[in-house]
Parts: C-alpha cells; sequence; structure tokens
C-alpha cells in the first residue's frame, strides 16, 4: 500500500484546521486507497498543546489513517537519535538547525521530511495552520486529490489526467516531482497595508523580492503579481497543468513534493525568514522536473496575531530577512537555471553534492545589495511613519546582526545539505517515530 505524509507544522492554536486536515487524509485514504500518515508538528506553548492533545484524541479513526501528534520533545527525541544514528559531523550543531528556539519555515518542514523517511512514506504534503479548504457543492475541495493522483507517475501518463499540459516533450519520462497550489483570499496583511499607504512605496519595497537582473517588464508583472496567490475567484471545477512549475504560481500550503526530491535536499533552515521554504520549488523547477499545477487553493486568512504591533514588528523582522537572504539565495538561482539538466545524475536524481557546492558559493555573495536594500527599507518605512517607523528603527539597530545573519544562514543551509543524505538514511533505517496519543498501538512497521 502507498504511504504517504500529509503534515501540518504549527506554533500557534488551531484545532480547526488539525480536524479539516483530518478530513483531507481520510480522503486520501478512501478515495486512492493510500496509507496517510496526518503529522502535526506541534510547537505550541503548553495551553494550545493540550488543546491540541484533545482535539487528536477526539479525531474519528479512519481505516488507512494513522494520525501522529508530537511536540517539541518528540521531535528532539526523534533528531536526536537519527543525528547520531547518521555519524553526521557537529550533531548538536545540526540539532539546533533542525529544531531552532525561534520560528524556522524550513526547518519545521525539514523535520517532516525526516519523519516522513523513517514512516516509510513516498511523499510529504504540507498544509498550514492559517488556512482553510474551499467548498464547492457543500464540499470541501482538497489538493490532496490532485497529489495523489500524478506525484511520482511517469509524466507521459500523467498527461491524460490533466486539463492541458506545457511540458517539454523531452521531460515525458521524468516522473512528476511536485504537485501545488496556491492560496486565494487576502494578501498578505502587512504588505497590504504598505500598498494602501503609498502604491510608490509598495514597489520600492516588494521590489526588493525580485533579482535585479530581470528584465523591467517583469520586474513590474512580478511585483504586481507578489503576496497575492491566486487572486479571489472561488474554485467552480478543476484546472490542471502538467508542466515545469514556477515557484511563483504555488504556496507551501498547498504542496507536495516526492521523496526523491526532499530525500536529496532539504530547505534552507534560516530562522525568522518567511520565503526560505521555497527553494525545492526553484530545484525542482530548474532542473526540469515535472510538476502538475492545480486550482484547488487554499482560503488564505490572518489570525489576531498577526494584526497585533507585536505581530507585525515580528513580521517585518521576517520580511526583511527574506529580502537579505534574497541576493544569496539569488545567486545560487541563477547557478541553478545555468545548471538545468545537468543538476541530475544518468538516474534523473538531484545531485546533492552540486547543489551543496552552489549553496557554498551563495554564502560567499558580498554583503553589499543587502546593505542597499536595508537601506531602501530604512527610507521607505520612515516615508510610511507610524509603526513603520517604529519598525525602521527596530532594523537599523539590528542592521550588522541580519547582514551577518543572512551570510551564516546559507554557510548553516550548506552544512545542513552536505549531512542531508546521511540523515535521510539513518531516518529510514530508524523506523516509525513514537506517536503521542491513543493511536500508537496502530503504527505498525
Amino acid at each position: 500500500m502507498r504511504r504517504v505524509c500529509l503534515t501540518l507544522p504549527t506554533n500557534r492554536p488551531c484545532a480547526a484546521t488539525i480536524r479539516a486536515v483530518a478530513e483531507e487524509a481520510a480522503y486520501g485514504a478512501r478515495r486512492f486507497g493510500a496509507e496517510v500518515h496526518l503529522l502535526v508538528l506541534d510547537s505550541c506553548d503548553a495551553p494550545a498543546l493540550a488543546g491540541h492533545r484533545e482535539t487528536v484524541a477526539a479525531l474519528p479513526e479512519v481505516p488507512g489513517v494513522v494520525v501522529h501528534h508530537l511536540d517539541e520533545d518528540g521531535q528532539r527525541a526523534f533528531l536526536r537519535e537519527v543525528i547520531t544514528r547518521s555519524g553526521a559531523a557537529a550533531p548538536e550543531q545540526l540539532l539546533d538547525l533542525m529544531l531552532p528556539s525561534r520560528v524556522s519555515y524550513g526547518a519545521c518542514t525539514n523535520r517532516a521530511f525526516l519523519i516522513a523517511e523513517a514512516l516509510g512514506c513516498t511523499s510529504v504534503h504540507r498544509r498550514d495552520s492559517d488556512s482553510r479548504y474551499q467548498y464547492l457543492d457543500g464540499q470541501p475541495v482538497f489538493p490532496l486529490h490532485h497529489e495523489l493522483a500524478s506525484l511520482g507517475r511517469r509524466a507521459a501518463d500523467v498527461s491524460a489526467l490533466v486539463t492541458r499540459s506545457r511540458l517539454d516533450p523531452a521531460c515525458a519520462d521524468r516522473p512528476v516531482a511536485l504537485v501545488g497550489g496556491s492560496f486565494v483570499g487576502e494578501m498578505s496583511v502587512d504588505v497590504a497595508e504598505i500598498q494602501r499607504l503609498d502604491p510608490s512605496v509598495y514597489e520600492d519595497v516588494v521590489g526588493l523580492s525580485v533579482p535585479a537582473d530581470h528584465p523591467e517588464i517583469w520586474r513590474r508583472n512580478l511585483i504586481a503579481e507578489s503576496f497575492r496567490g491566486a487572486g479571489t475567484t472561488a474554485f467552480g471545477g478543476d484546472r490542471t497543468t502538467l508542466t515545469s512549475v514556477s515557484p511563483t504560481r504555488v504556496d507551501m500550503c498547498n504542496i507536495a513534493l516526492d521523496r526523491e526530491v526532499y530525500g536529496r535536499v532539504p530547505l534552507p533552515p534560516a530562522t525568522d525568514t518567511i520565503g526560505s521554504d521555497y527553494f525545492l520549488l526553484h530545484l525542482v523547477h530548474d532542473a526540469r522536473l515535472p510538476g502538475v499545477l492545480h486550482n484547488r487553493h487554499i482560503v488564505n486568512f490572518h489570525t489576531g496575531e498577526r494584526r497585533s504591533d507585536e505581530g507585525f514588528l515580528a513580521y517585518q523582522l521576517r520580511f526583511a530577512k527574506f529580502l537579505l537572504l534574497g541576493p544569496h539565495l539569488d545567486t545560487v538561482y541563477a547557478a541553478t537555471r545555468r545548471a538545468g539538466d545537468a543538476l541530475l545524475d544518468p538516474d534523473g536524481h538531484v545531485r546533492t553534492a552540486a547543489v551543496a557546492a552552489l549553496l557554498r558559493d551563495g554564502a560567499r555573495t558580498a554583503p553589499a545589495e543587502g546593505a542597499r536594500r536595508l537601506d531602501v527599507l530604512d527610507r521607505s518605512y520612515r516615508t510610511l511613519g507610524g509603526r513603520y517607523a517604529t519598525a525602521a528603527d527596530a532594523l537599523t539597530a539590528r542592521r550588522d546582526r541580519l547582514l551577518d545573519e543572512a551570510r551564516r544562514d546559507m554557510e548553516d543551509f550548506a552544512l545542513l545539505a552536505d549531512a542531508w543524505q546521511d540523515l535521510t538514511r539513518a531516518s529510514r533505517t530508524h523506523g516509525r517515530p513514537v506517536p503521542q496519543h491513543r493511536e500508537s498501538a496502530r503504527c505498525t512497521a
């Protein structure tokens, strides 16, 4: 039986989302006959964690669905054993990169990758705690449908299942490595406020996320499309495209990856950095691995915390770190675009060592562009005034540290990439992680 991992990392109360994703897991087991492992990676404080335990315990037992709810103690125990078993150098540093004390979008997904390996899964399907499903005729629209229908199958065989194909025929014999959609609903709440306050400042700020070498017409289109997802059009029927999926067309709350990708290369473990978990989407695209783009978009919403002054400042710092990591990652992406098919070995697998070498090159990118970006942010935020001026003060106070962290984040990424295949091998021989509730008895090896 095909075994897959549907994962929900969370650091906030999300009982309703846990129940909804459990319904999606049940749909996957019922519709496709898969064994779906629902993996909730919980980094919440004690009250929220207790609430989630009650929610998980109350989930109905469903044939073909196994639920794992791991708090950070459980995750840490699993990681420590895997790292020790791997024999990798710098074990304590690796543990910190896999489970840092600060928010890391890449690290939480990397943990899901390793646990999925231990569970014997062939793919990872990621959702987020601040998302909901669309409905059609009273029924939820689950992205897992297209993910299980296409992922891992030969692209030529998938072509009959999709609405259209835009895939290079030369890639038809390669397996589908990625299936994804985006989100609908409100765009990023803080970026939307910048656009409302001053469209020209918005263009300056969001324009920092676009590599400088892009032609002006592409640049303007990318600025116009950034942070908007798939807009606001409600789902009215399936539209799917077999293609080389652009990272700008999908969102990490609505993504599935084949283990032949994440089993070879991890995500950046950068802390407090939005967008740091999109690296594998770029890699899949540049290596010309097939993907399926669908329109079963997740409904995006923002929690009350995101609208608070504390949440606002935290997001602005994460956004700034995203912009500062950009020059380093852009160096890598330029190299992966040039490499193309050379990123793959003769069997069509990603060359881990080649990617790690590019990451080390990216870490050596000069900090001048990062400094320029901070200057633009400072000028733009002070133009907006109010709490943006407060954010500018916070960025100024952290300026040198932020620039240094961007470089070190890339060095850490390269270190993790070097050790990654040892970690995935150790995970596969580890056996299953111990679930922390009643369903552990149903988890047979």
